[in-house]
């Protein structure tokens, strides 16, 4: 029998080239209106014991090449329990191809560039937090396809942080990591939570870019467009998501902001920054410094040797929201990234880089961010 291959689903991606009984050839669609390309996600349905070969070719052309080395594809069974398969990279085949021989032990098997986070999930994550007590829900806006930009707050102190999400939809670990947060800051019983709570007033959008996530992008909205690419100037007509977001950051200021995201290429956690800003103030830099370094003293899953070159003085690109909301409120802002692939200092070759440690590196930004203020 032939495998059948299916993406018609939430943040499914994946072009069936050709199937020849237990061997597939695949390609990944472009995000719409855009050349961006690298997210996808899809199901096997096979036998039990079949040897299948997936090979998903054409990936020298995709937006981050250099991610494809090292790199492990995810799989599921059950949808809830993800692991990484054997993969393989041929950069000299098929204009780059990544290969993945595994021998199903499941009817279904779920196939992704990292473990989803479905809309669904998403309203399920928004619905149980608005529950808890102090928690506020506000529909800061919609998409352009009409989705509602979520935000949740808490807090009854003075600092005004921002926890933002997914303005990238592909790098769905940022999701989990909001999870994490979500779940953290509402347990009454964390000393952390309770500490931050009296200090600050949190605004966490978990998902900025819902059409991007339900549609299968890897890094734009549905008119094609990088919203982290918009915060100097957003319009109505192409990015209302970061449009509504800026508008309320702009009633309550800016203290604190952590943009989260992931990373195809690098194997680290990392932080960036805003060094090259115009308005760059001493002691705005030093309190990022601090941060960083306490973080990587709290988590052994941070580190501070890899990752971007900084900016030099001056240069800052600000259209990107980190060093927009830095120069905007003088905010201490920063680009938090998790990798695709595996963590180079503390692997785990079962999992790879995953959603339970997403989530638990959202505990340990929190407790940094306690301990800083």
């Amino acid at each position: 029998m032939t495998i059948s291959i299916d993406a018609a689903f939430d943040s499914g991606n994946i072009v069936v080239d050709s199937l020849a009984g237990t061997t597939a050839r695949l390609s990944i669609r472009k995000d719409r209106e855009s050349d961006f390309f690298q997210w996808f996600h899809f199901r096997v349905a096979c036998n039990v014991g079949d040897a299948l070969d997936l090979r998903i070719t054409g990936l020298a052309d995709s937006a981050y090449p250099d991610g494809w080395s090292d790199y492990a594809v995810c799989a599921s069974t059950d949808r809830e329990n993800w692991f990484r398969l054997d993969t393989d990279y041929d950069a000299g085949t098929d204009g780059g191809s990544l290969i993945v021989r595994h021998t199903a032990e499941s009817p279904i098997l779920w196939v992704a560039y990292f473990a989803p986070y479905s809309m669904e999930r998403h309203h399920d994550l928004v619905a149980s937090v608005a529950e808890c007590e102090g928690v506020t829900y506000r529909r800061l806006g919609h998409s352009l396809e009409g989705q509602p930009i979520d935000c949740l707050e808490m807090g009854t102190g003075t600092t005004q942080v921002w926890l933002y999400a997914r303005q990238h939809p592909g790098e769905s670990m940022a999701e989990w990591w909001m999870e994490g947060a979500l779940e953290k800051l509402t347990d009454p019983a964390d000393p952390h939570a309770r500490s931050l709570l009296r200090k600050c007033r949190f605004h966490i959008v978990p998902n900025m870019n819902p059409d991007g996530s339900r549609r299968g992008h890897l890094r734009t909205n549905f008119a094609g467009v990088n919203l982290n690419r918009e915060w100097h100037e957003p319009t109505a007509e192409r990015s209302p998501e970061v449009l509504c977001v800026r508008n309320a950051m702009d009633e309550s200021g800016v203290d604190w902001a952590i943009d989260v995201h992931g990373d195809e290429a690098i194997p680290a956690v990392f932080l960036a920054g805003f060094e090259g800003i115009p308005s760059l103030k001493p002691e705005q830099m030093e309190k990022y410094k601090a941060y960083e370094a306490t973080l990587a003293a709290t988590t052994p899953d941070f580190q501070v040797d890899l990752g971007y070159a900084e900016t030099a003085p001056g240069q800052a690109n600000l259209s990107m929201s980190t060093t927009q909301l830095a120069e905007r409120f003088g905010a201490v802002s920063m680009t938090l990234e998790m990798p695709f692939k595996d963590n180079r200092d503390l692997p785990d070759p079962v999992a790879g880089w995953s959603p339970e440690r997403s989530k638990l590196l959202a505990h340990a930004c929190l407790a940094t961010l306690d301990r800083m203020l």
